[in-house]
């Protein structure tokens, strides 16, 4: 009697245990899928620059030197001031000058007086040679002694004129209108035409330009892509600056022209652009970053920077959600980053969904549920440049 009791007992606390087992296992969660924010990536019309460094240089420079020799009188400008050309820099004390442009007025009077008297002679001569009053070797010689005064006459006007420029150097004036430099000689110096003392030098810096260095290599990419269509020229190239403290320089500039030899030493050709700069922000040898614009890229698909990762290889890869809702890790083809986007040439499609962030939560080959990204996450990825 006492066993069947315990039979008893012992089966119905079997029965409860098995019967909370199973209560437990249906209130355990179901495991929950996990959530990635993705974005839908599209083909389209995508401007191509890139961002080369360069420095700042005078859009004119004139060194101004000595022409001829003497003692500085005067300097009738202020060092670092705006002059305008035609200026009045310097003054060479032009006593010696002066008296030697009057010297030779007074040889071109004598040479002038001169050939009148020759001239009033042959013209005499003329007459009586005719009626064989004198003999033709005397009338030969009048004429040879005009021609020769006439020479006279204009050695002494080449005379005047050569003193004339001589006293004119005297004046020394700017060439070209824009900014003077330090003064390299002061008053009561001796300056030297032979020599060409450097006095000083006059740069216009409105407009300035900026030359830029670019590779060799990404210059022959860049032919290479607009000829076989993959970038296309769009008009003017437009450069836009950055200056040294990284701010923006309000005013666009354009691209003059690009250096057709390659520095052997540096590998590097010479962009140069042209920016206006009314206000005299930059200056000559400054240290600036340009981004020129190439074209547009219709055949790239843009992909935010933050998708992108690169493998041991150094592929470019990202991870795309595919119609089964499953992580699909997928190699692109993409060479150029402009405004925080990745160009993808090839390994996307129109319409991809690319994840975005939660890629650790779910690795090549889960399912997944998808939330689209907010344009505000998209701008902050993507930088101010994308804006």
């Amino acid at each position: 009697m006492y066993s069947l009791k315990t039979s008893c007992t012992a089966a119905a606390l079997a029965a409860l245990a098995l019967a909370g087992c199973g209560a437990e296992k249906k209130n355990a969660p179901a495991a929950q899928t996990p959530e990635v924010s993705v974005v839908t990536v599209h083909r389209e019309s995508v401007p191509v620059s890139i961002e080369l460094p360069g420095r700042t240089s005078p859009y004119l420079i004139a060194q101004v030197h000595a022409r001829v020799d003497g003692i500085v009188l005067q300097r009738a400008f202020q060092e670092g001031a705006d002059v305008k050309a035609g200026q009045l820099l310097y003054q060479i004390d032009p006593a010696p000058y002066r008296a030697t442009f009057n010297s030779a007025q007074a040889a071109q009077q004598k040479a002038e007086a001169n050939l009148a008297n020759a001239s009033a002679q042959l013209e005499r001569y003329k007459v009586l040679v005719g009626s064989n009053a004198v003999s033709k070797q005397v009338y030969d010689n009048a004429v040879a002694t005009q021609q020769q005064a006439a020479a006279d006459v204009a050695v002494a006007k080449a005379a005047v004129d050569s003193a004339r420029i001589n006293l004119g150097y005297t004046s020394v004036t700017s060439p070209i209108a824009g900014r003077s430099s330090i003064s390299q000689v002061t008053q009561g110096a001796y300056v030297q035409g032979g020599a060409a003392t450097l006095m000083t030098s006059v740069q216009q810096i409105d407009p300035i330009y900026v030359d830029l260095q670019q590779s060799s290599l990404a210059g022959l990419q860049l032919r290479q892509a607009m000829a076989n269509g993959q970038i296309k020229r769009s008009g003017e190239s437009k450069v836009s600056l950055t200056l040294e403290d990284g701010t923006q320089y309000p005013l666009a500039g354009a691209l003059e022209f690009s250096n057709t030899t390659v520095d052997p030493s540096t590998g590097s050709v010479t962009v140069r652009a042209r920016f206006p700069n009314p206000d005299h922000v930059l200056l000559p040898g400054m240290f600036v970053r340009a981004r020129v614009a190439q074209g547009t890229n219709d055949k790239a698909v843009p992909v935010p920077v933050a998708a992108v990762s690169h493998d041991q290889q150094g592929n470019a890869t990202v991870l795309v959600v595919g119609a089964d809702h499953k992580i699909v890790q997928r190699t692109i083809e993409a060479k150029t980053l402009t405004e925080g986007r990745w160009l993808a040439e090839a390994g996307l499609q129109d319409g991809d969904q690319v994840v975005l962030s939660g890629a650790q939560k779910a690795p090549p080959g889960t399912v997944v549920r998808t939330v689209n990204a907010q344009p505000q996450r998209l701008a902050s990825i993507a930088g101010p440049g994308a804006q």
